[in-house]
């Protein structure tokens, strides 16, 4: 259980791409921080049934299917943006996009700033869209541009439950796990 009243502020934002060589089971490679978060918006996907007997509701079925987010940052590095979507840098050092880019799973993670404790918070199997970006020219005051990534954030079967995040708040019991969060990506279940 939360110890804060409010939330606010996103910070320290990390993406750790899917170690493809492990197929057995999940695994990460190191995160990779990301600075420059502005705002991280995630929408549930997933649909209400319910099921009606006896002149009324009898059983409500609700399933998760993950959330749709956007995942606006100030500048998304090159080398980032070649991985996460497939595209190359060429010998010049040119971000090519590609029609045939394979976009590469992650996870993503980062932190909510509160009123008592900080929250970290981990998206295990993340899979990003091409980034929109508006490009403004300067005025009066200068407004820097931004990134935005569509991101699509999917359940992914870690010892044997379908899960698509986890949210750790420091407690007396669980200092390593928490100081530790943004070394490897934390699965359920972690010890100390």
């Amino acid at each position: 259980m939360s110890a804060n009243k409010v939330t606010f502020g996103l910070d320290k934002v990390h993406i750790a791409f899917v170690d493809v060589d492990n197929p057995t089971q999940p695994a990460w490679e190191t995160p990779i921080p990301l600075p420059g978060a502005v705002k991280f918006s995630p929408k549930p996907e997933g649909d209400e049934t319910t099921f009606y007997a006896d002149n009324g509701p009898y059983f409500t079925y609700t399933s998760n299917n993950g959330y749709t987010a956007e995942l606006e940052m100030a500048n998304i590095p090159d080398d980032v943006l070649a991985e996460m979507l497939g595209w190359t840098i060429d010998t010049n050092g040119m971000l090519v996009e590609t029609t045939d880019g394979e976009p590469k799973e992650f996870a993503l993670l980062g932190q909510i700033l509160g009123d008592k404790k900080n929250r970290r918070f981990v998206y295990y199997r993340c899979k990003a869209s091409r980034p929109s970006k508006e490009l403004n020219t300067r005025a009066e005051s200068l407004k820097p541009d931004t990134d935005t990534l569509s991101i699509r954030i999917l359940p992914i079967e870690i010892n044997g439950k379908n899960v698509v995040r986890g949210v750790i708040e420091l407690n007396d019991t669980n200092a390593t796990v928490y100081n530790n969060f943004f070394n490897s990506v934390t699965v359920p279940g972690a010890g100390a």
